[in-house]
């Protein structure tokens, strides 16, 4: 039977990927935009991800029989499914629930359109689009599993909390599925931070995201600001910065998400990724005490003290664009934050931003480099969203025909050449062979494309790597970080708690 009861849920310790970034792909097929050869970022957990692509090529070569049966059925009625190796859906009516948090355009349109273009092909197939706001989502979405109400369709950000979704019976396994159908060539990555345990639990569809310091190229070039290569560097432009009656970093933490990309960089840039592995065991001394996490705290908090941040950083929310906005205004000068941004400072003023904002990767720990400290691991996803499907009968068994329709819907069509160049529309990379950053205009986004691709390692958000359990305690600390409500030790052990309670429970 299917679990229903989260008494333990979001408290499991979990052995999740990161990213490297290395060689090239080819492009099969090209996409319409003509992107050529993608650079592409590969698992560390590179086994479970060759397992997956590996049995998908076997299965797809040798079901060509099924192949035929399957597609059949659809033949003349025009669908932009048709002559493909896909399930045959389901004639009868059959109704989807899906969560998103496409609040705002252009991600709004977009997915909306996917949506529409699958029930033109399918109008027996109705397709409830549920549009959550981000901070409250993953939260939401515990409620409605917890009280029998989850969606069969709901989009997340890969990590610990989608095998948790899974071990708690609110995830297919979708290995077999994914074997044996048609899907878009995603690059390793992405199949990999869609994996579990071994088992695809998940369908790509966000694309890559970045995460890069934005900064207001007309305030640099009035305050004779150079680009900071350093930590050093970036500490001397927000001296100046405030001197001058700007506020040097917008954030609006009330998500707490958005302070932790601070965090994670400091950490990063001091350390690599060797105390955040260690700290994630809890193994050989590994602590969220050790230097690299005291080092990222005592300097977020100097930053507080000096004014770096602004007033009330911890009202302020990301949802609603509260740090945007003091970029619009010209309050602040920079903002740390993920690469969808371009796409939404461009929807909002596309003049404005091509005039005035640039970007620049986190900058360097100068001393932890001369130390031989690697440089170029970056915060990031190679997945974007993903989608998992909860598709199950009262007895608990798969709803195969509900399940059928999710795969098409999310491979086809949240997948298909519309939805891509939309993506790239807007400058952003969809997780799929043969688009890379080539195929963007935006300087900005080429250059985020091109940080990323050129990783040594891309590290999955804190909040989406972390145990869920792990991960509320840690976006906890956020808020008493920059709230000088605790020392940096306090923080630490803190979170230290909070992983070894998970590893425990595991």
């Amino acid at each position: 039977m299917k679990k229903k009861v989260f008494a333990t849920f979001l408290a499991t310790a979990l052995t999740v990927t990161s990213i490297v970034g290395c060689g090239s792909s080819t492009s099969t097929p090209a996409p319409a935009t003509d992107g050529g050869d993608t650079q592409k970022a590969e698992a560390t957990d590179t086994t479970e991800a060759a397992d997956t692509t590996e049995a998908a090529d076997t299965a797809e070569s040798t079901d060509t029989a099924e192949a035929t049966e399957t597609t059949d059925a659809a033949a003349g009625t025009g669908k932009q499914t048709d002559g493909k190796n896909l399930p045959t859906l389901t004639t009868e009516p059959l109704t989807i629930t899906l969560w998103d948090i496409a609040t705002e355009d252009p991600g709004k349109t977009t997915q909306e359109g996917a949506v529409q273009r699958f029930m033109a092909d399918y109008p027996n197939i109705t397709v409830e689009q549920v549009h959550q706001q981000n901070d409250t989502y993953k939260q939401q979405l515990v409620v409605a599993m917890s009280s029998g109400q989850a969606p069969d369709m709901y989009m997340h950000w890969g990590g610990g909390p989608m095998a948790e979704y899974y071990k708690s019976g609110f995830a297919n396994d979708i290995t077999e599925m994914y074997a044996k159908y048609d899907h878009p060539e995603f690059i390793d990555a992405a199949v990999a931070q869609s994996t579990y345990d071994g088992k695809l639990l998940a369908i790509p569809f966000g694309g890559l995201s970045g995460c890069d310091i934005y900064y207001n190229k007309t305030i640099f070039a009035e305050q004779g600001i150079e680009v900071p290569q350093t930590i050093d560097d970036l500490e001397a432009a927000c001296a100046k910065l405030k001197d001058a009656g700007y506020i040097p970093f917008a954030l609006a933490n009330a998500s707490k998400w958005t302070g932790s990309m601070y965090y994670m960089y400091l950490v990063a840039r001091h350390s690599g990724n060797a105390e955040f592995d260690a700290a994630y065991t809890q193994e050989n001394g590994g602590s969220f005490t050790s230097p690299a996490f005291i080092f990222a705290a005592e300097k977020i908090q100097d930053w507080v003290k000096k004014g770096y941040f602004p007033d009330g950083v911890n009202s302020l929310t990301a949802d609603d664009n509260q740090d945007r906005a003091l970029m619009y205004d010209g309050s602040a000068a920079m903002m740390l934050h993920g690469s969808w941004q371009s796409s939404g400072m461009k929807a909002d003023n596309a003049d404005w931003y091509t005039e005035n904002i640039g970007v620049f990767r986190f900058p360097e720990d100068a001393e932890a480099k001369a130390a031989g400290v690697p440089q170029d691991v970056e915060i990031g996803t190679a997945i974007g969203n993903g989608f998992s499907f909860n598709c199950f009968k009262e007895d608990g068994s798969v709803d195969q025909e509900k399940l059928d329709a999710c795969y098409v819907l999310a491979t086809q069509y949240y997948n298909d050449e519309t939805y891509n160049n939309d993506q790239v529309s807007v400058g952003s990379i969809p997780s799929i062979k043969g688009y890379g950053a080539e195929t963007v205009d935006d300087p900005n986004d080429k250059y985020v494309a091109d940080v990323f691709f050129n990783a040594s390692n891309v590290q999955l958000w804190y909040d989406q790597y972390l145990p869920a359990s792990v991960t509320e305690v840690h976006k906890n600390c956020m808020t008493e970080l920059f709230g000088l409500e605790k020392t940096p030790e306090e923080i630490g052990q803190e979170q230290d708690e909070a992983m070894k309670k998970a590893i425990a429970e595991n």
